[in-house]
């Protein structure tokens, strides 16, 4: 059947470096087992930032025209032959990652390292599967979940990048009454903070070099105690940047009246200073969580990590988090997590949302965090 059949809607297409187009699409029917749904919220990423300014993220470069975003809730608009657990008219939030649930990683439960695993909005699988970004999208219906009542669609979309965090503390089995200290407070960071306060941390700390983000985090109540680091020139030998980061984080531990330092360190930046730093900020027998994704190969104080027993565990995205995650959300355990949304604009002005996300700050100079798309 011609395509000219089918209603039209709208996808904010990426064809290169900063080159994303609104373009009109056919509306497919969903196929068996699909769903679909029309996007009512998507969230702006960092790996979208990096795909909207560099055409590529890490070793993931686009070779065909690809509709980012992957942080998204939305209404059920029709099902496919097969689905019984969800119905139109249905609040659904997207997981964007969708695994083979044969393989052995998918059975044991930790389909977030399946190799057959695809997601939406990522270059890594060739043809690429498109995001969020669009009116509509054709889902698989199990990877689908659906809303709390008291759970807005704006709200949902932070599931995602919650989700990250959620894998991340059950990967550092994170207990009620453990001391967590957080680099970094952009969007993940601060869901860091939040998560860690919601299990019942007994203090929650946060480091970056950008005091307006630290200023917010401590204002609304994600982190109690904060400390900016300054911005220096780069070092010129190893010996020397693993010197400034021990004696870096001397100084922040001493700071923070906790210089034997914290359970868990949850490292958001990627950036290798920062890693350096969460070995020498980790108390002993403690745990380092790699939560950033950013310097592909890092120098570390190893001797430092092994005879004080500390764990430096990898976090790879999540599996089996979004009940979990919308649960939360929907519970008002996280204080203040709607304050994270600091912008707001249609899917028209999507380029413009990328630009705003890469300038850190909007025309008035207020800061921006999390930016969400409406249609």
């Amino acid at each position: 059947m011609s395509p000219v059949a089918f209603p039209m809607h709208r996808a904010a297409v990426l064809h290169g470096p900063k080159d994303i187009r609104i373009e009109d699409r056919p509306v497919w029917p969903p196929q068996y087992d699909h769903v679909q749904v029309a996007v009512k919220s998507t969230g702006l990423c960092g790996s979208d930032l990096h795909y909207y300014m560099d055409g590529r993220n890490g070793d993931f470069a686009i070779q065909n025209p690809l509709v980012l975003g992957h942080e998204a809730a939305g209404t059920v608009v029709s099902v496919g032959p097969g689905v019984k657990h969800l119905v139109p008219g249905q609040r659904v939030a997207i997981e964007a990652g969708v695994m083979c649930r044969q393989c052995n990683y998918c059975r044991s439960g930790r389909y977030n390292l399946c190799k057959s695993l695809w997601f939406a909005s990522s270059a890594k699988t060739i043809p690429h599967h498109d995001g969020t970004l669009q009116d509509r999208m054709n889902h698989p219906s199990h990877v689908l979940h659906p809303l709390p009542d008291n759970c807005s669609f704006e709200v949902a979309a932070l599931a995602e990048p919650l989700s990250v965090l959620i894998h991340a503390s059950r990967r550092a089995d994170l207990q009620q009454g453990q001391r967590v200290l957080v680099f970094g407070v952009g969007s993940i960071g601060i869901l860091a903070c939040a998560l860690a306060k919601s299990y019942g941390a007994a203090q929650v700390v946060a480091v970056d070099i950008n005091q307006q983000r630290l200023d917010f985090a401590k204002s609304n109540g994600f982190a109690s105690r904060t400390y900016c680091l300054p911005t220096v020139d780069k070092a010129k030998t190893t010996d020397e940047q693993l010197r400034r980061s021990r004696e870096n984080i001397q100084r922040v531990l001493a700071d923070f009246d906790t210089p034997d330092g914290y359970d868990v360190v949850f490292e958001c930046t990627g950036a290798e200073s920062c890693i350096q730093m969460s070995i020498h900020a980790a108390v002993t027998g403690g745990k380092v969580m790699l939560v950033g994704m950013g310097s592909r190969n890092v120098m570390l104080p190893i001797s430092a990590a092994a005879l004080r027993e500390v764990d430096i565990q990898g976090s790879f995205r999540y599996a089996n988090t979004y009940p979990k995650a919308l649960s939360l959300l929907a519970s008002g355990k996280l204080q203040n997590i709607e304050k994270l949304v600091t912008h707001r604009l249609r899917l028209h002005e999507t380029a413009r949302a990328f630009d705003l996300l890469a300038r850190g700050r909007d025309e008035q100079g207020n800061m921006v965090m999390k930016i969400m798309i409406a249609p």
